[in-house]
This record gives structure tokens, sequence and C-alpha cells, in this order.
């Protein structure tokens, strides 16, 4: 997400105006706006002085390593969902494939599926999952019995 947007983002979401902002972060409304639609170089005082009045803290960092990768919603889910290992433990053994491979393109999709639905997925979103993994699964292989 750009800067710009970031900064929209979160003064829309505190109900705030341009003006608002400016007063309280001793910059010009101009300023601000310039830098809401992606134009301008803001100072790292001025990006300070912005997330002070917005609610937030400015954390910069230049690193070696890349940052680490998001945490995994699908993971998390499917750990969380004794169904979802059942489900699994079944396709592995239908498919002759390892439970890590399966339960890995299932986390994946998972994660994929955040991005489609525009929030994280739900049981309810892993419980559909699963049913047509199994309906699809049993249509191929000759049937497997949902667990």
């Amino acid at each position: 997400m750009e800067l710009g947007e970031v900064l929209r983002e979160r003064r829309k979401a505190a109900g705030r105006t341009i003006a608002s902002v400016a007063m309280d972060a001793g910059l010009s409304v101009p300023y601000i706006a310039n830098l809401e639609n992606g134009r301008g170089n803001p100072t790292v005082s001025a990006l300070d002085r912005l997330a002070t009045a917005l609610g937030a803290q400015l954390e910069v960092s230049i690193s070696d390593e890349p940052p680490p990768p998001p945490p995994s919603v699908g993971a998390d889910l499917l750990a969380a969902s004794p169904r979802g290992e059942q489900v699994v433990a079944t396709l592995a053994a239908a498919q002759s494939r390892s439970r890590a491979a399966v339960r890995a393109q299932l986390t994946e999709t998972l994660d994929s599926l955040a991005a489609v639905l525009g929030r994280p997925p739900a049981i309810a979103d892993l419980d559909r999952l699963l049913d047509l993994l199994l309906l699809a699964d049993s249509g191929s292989s000759g049937g497997v019995r949902a667990p």
C-alpha cells in the first residue's frame, strides 16, 4: 500500500479532516493533501508528526534481511480445525501424497482466499473449502468418504 493511501485511510478511519490533522501535526493542508495524492517528498520529521496526529507510531527500518513473511491465516485456521486435519489425512491417503504436502497446499489456498475475500477466511470458509475438496476428490477417485 502506498504512503498516500495509508495516510488517507488512517485519517478517514479516525473521522478526521485534512485540516484537523494538519493543525495537530503543524503542517499545511496542501502539503498533507499532496501526500495523500501520492505527491511530495515528506521528511521523516513530517511523517512522525503525521503519525502522532493520527494516533499511530512511525517505524522506519533499514535492513539487509528481508522482512519476515506475513503470518499465515490459513495455517492458523487449519491448525485450529479438527475437521481440517481429518480431511488432510483423507485426501493424502486417497491421492498417495504426504499430509504435509496436502496441508501446505491447503494453507496456501486459504491464504490466497483471504486476498479474494478482502478479509481473512473464517471457519465457515474453511468448512466450505473442505467440502469442495472432498466432493472433487470423490468424483475423481471413485468415492472418498467424508470424515
